[in-house]
């Protein structure tokens, strides 16, 4: 029997051993999962900054020319949008609180799926319940839309509805 375990957030078991890692890498794997949670709370400024710098990969140089300001402002900018993060997640403790629940999460589907499994065996007439049950768990646990043309997602139409009808996408 194959075993599977889900995870909802990246955790530090998903990073490389921090040895392998760079600082400034380590750094910046902690600030983006505090970005995660408390960036709508940094001021316009600092949450454009960062997100320059972070998700469109912009350096230094490149987002100081473009606010029109010295390359050292945009340093200590990101130096107390980091603090400020830090600080937030201390007072605040959301992130840890999610981590925890994603935890507690991952080993309820784990456990769910073992279940699932071993009634797979016991009772091979139940297959296609199974799998959709596993389907399903997959699902939330990535928070994906349930695939097209899989049972999830016939269970959800009404009658007398073609799936070309029911989708919003379709004129």
């Amino acid at each position: 029997m194959a075993r599977t375990f889900h995870k909802a957030i990246i955790t530090d078991a998903d990073l490389p051993a921090r040895e392998t890692l760079p600082g400034n890498m380590l750094k910046d794997a902690e600030f983006l999962r505090l970005w995660d949670v408390y960036s709508p709370l940094l001021t316009p400024r600092r949450r454009e900054i960062a997100d320059l710098y972070f998700n469109y990969d912009l350096s230094l140089g490149e987002i100081a020319e473009q606010k029109g300001v010295s390359r050292q402002s945009v340093s200590d900018c990101l130096h107390k949008c980091r603090l400020q993060l830090e600080e937030y997640e201390e007072k605040l403790g959301f992130f840890q609180a999610l981590r925890e629940a994603s935890l507690d999460c991952s080993r309820l589907l784990t456990r769910v799926t073992r279940w699932a499994e071993a009634q797979r065996e016991k009772h091979p007439e139940w297959g296609a319940e199974l799998d959709g049950l596993t389907r399903s768990l997959s699902e939330i646990l990535s928070f994906q839309e349930p695939e097209e043309g899989n049972e999830a997602g016939k269970e959800g139409e009404t009658a007398g509805q073609t799936p070309e009808k029911s989708s919003p996408n379709k004129a």
